[in-house]
């Protein structure tokens, strides 16, 4: 989950979201995320995360994808039990949330649109985490702006990940996923 909540946050305030925004997409984050980790698949599956904006609807779309079926729904849980309120949580934050199924029919994505209407656009650099990076960016590494060849991830143990990005120059930069980097598009100064 450390790593869910740091993604998040690098993502999040680098958008201008407020604090109750941000905090509320954590929220909703950790609890999707510790659902999806619940679902018996085969070990070779693995629990997707994206976040996504749109600065003309003022809204943010967070989306935990897994390879499990059936849908989750939200249920109203005993007194005395200890667990089955996370999605009733979701519900309560959520502008909208519903569920699809994957492209190519394994699994399914849970999504949940927060309402984030102080989101503003990107600035020509920006800090994303190491996972946001794709090829043709230009990164800051050792003091100077490389351009980004290519982009692939790692495991790192067994329950972390890492980046790995090919430079036009020097040696690859190898970090956590989670880890926030300043970017620039390939065309900026």
């Amino acid at each position: 989950m450390p790593r869910t909540r740091a993604l998040a946050h690098a993502v999040l305030g680098e958008w201008g979201v407020s604090q109750d925004v941000l905090e509320s997409a954590e929220l909703v984050l950790s609890e999707l995320v510790t659902n999806a980790l619940c679902v018996p698949v085969p070990s070779d599956r693995r629990v997707g995360v994206r976040i996504a904006r749109s600065l003309a609807e003022g809204l943010l779309r967070l989306e935990v994808s897994d390879a499990g079926s059936g849908r989750p729904e939200a249920r109203a849980p005993g007194d005395e039990e200890t667990c089955g309120r996370g999605l009733l949580l979701v519900e309560a934050l959520a502008h909208r949330w519903g569920v699809e199924e994957r492209v190519g029919g394994i699994g399914k994505t849970v999504w949940v649109e927060l309402k984030a209407p102080d989101l503003v656009a990107e600035p020509v650099g920006r800090e994303v985490a190491a996972v946001l990076v794709r090829s043709g960016q230009r990164v800051r590494v050792w003091g100077e702006w490389r351009v980004v060849v290519s982009v692939r991830s790692e495991r790192i143990g067994a329950a972390d990940s890492a980046v790995v990005l090919e430079l036009d120059e020097g040696p690859a930069l190898r970090v956590q996923a989670a880890e926030p980097l300043v970017v620039r598009q390939r065309g900026d100064v």
